[in-house]
């Protein structure tokens, strides 16, 4: 399933295809919201943003429409009006001179006016955004050992989008990897050092992966496996998928484990269970 980096990068391509132009068509699947279709139809979209894992697509009349993709959605980007072979089903449609924007098998999508969306249900349980500019270090730093949180094994924490918004089981590990902290250890198993190097890395590394398509491996690391000709599922990552092969940093068998039925990685000795 897509993380907050990937669903920014999806949001990045569609307002490249079908922002700042007029609208030529909107298309709704839903009988309830066929209506807007109309109202939006010759509107001009002036920003897609995201909020974790939906979507909010923002016209300049002062509608918005809220989609999750869930689990089957999934955005496509053509030609206008040139649409896919496919066995899902359209549920939402922009469509403008030289674009179409289409949005298959999701069934969470919403119109709201501009000032309702903060108080979206989804919306408002969110934690703070992992790629919003405007917080910080020191926000993560105070959050994580907020009494709703510091008792909380980090393995079902940070999965948890009422913490933080836009981590999934990807950026699980790789956070906690750079941060030296051992999965199963709670906030308040951790030492000041250890929560300040966790605050740093639950912003640097999704930034980094948003940045630089999905890596979270030391840069020159993943540079120079590439040049040696490794498939990018080994240099991808610091740990994530790397079970049985060595840590980049101490050579450790990297392992895997389950909670809650989702997998994580780590390394022993970088992650000392100590």
């Amino acid at each position: 399933m897509p993380e907050g980096p990937e669903i920014r990068k999806a949001a990045d391509k569609l307002e490249k295809a079908i922002a700042r132009k007029p609208t030529v068509e909107v298309f709704f699947a839903f009988d309830h919201l066929k209506s807007y279709g109309e109202k939006l139809t010759g509107q001009t979209i002036t920003q897609i943003s995201t909020y974790g894992k939906a979507l909010v697509t923002h016209f300049d009349n002062g509608l918005c429409v809220y989609s999750h993709n869930q689990l089957y959605g999934k955005w496509i980007v053509r030609k206008a009006y040139n649409y896919p072979s496919t066995n899902r089903q359209l549920r939402f449609a922009v469509h403008t001179p030289k674009k179409s924007a289409l949005l298959y098998s999701a069934s969470d999508i919403e119109v709201l006016h501009a000032e309702e969306v903060a108080e979206h249900p989804f919306i408002q349980r969110l934690g703070p955004d992992i790629l919003d500019v405007t917080v910080t270090p020191e926000h993560i730093l105070e959050w994580v050992q907020s009494k709703a949180f510091y008792r909380r094994r980090f393995t079902t924490l940070l999965l948890d989008q009422g913490f933080l918004c836009g981590v999934g089981n990807y950026l699980r590990s790789e956070i906690l990897f750079v941060s030296r902290i051992h999965p199963t250890h709670r906030p308040t198993d951790c030492d000041r050092d250890q929560l300040a190097r966790f605050a740093d890395a639950a912003l640097a590394v999704p930034r980094q992966s948003y940045q630089h398509s999905g890596i979270t491996n030391d840069l020159a690391i993943a540079e120079d496996l590439k040049k040696r000709g490794w498939p990018r599922r080994q240099y991808r990552h610091w740990v994530f998928g790397r079970d049985g092969q060595g840590c980049y940093v101490c050579g450790t068998t990297i392992l895997k484990d389950r909670t809650g039925g989702r997998r994580y990685y780590y390394c022993p000795v970088c992650q000392a269970d100590s």
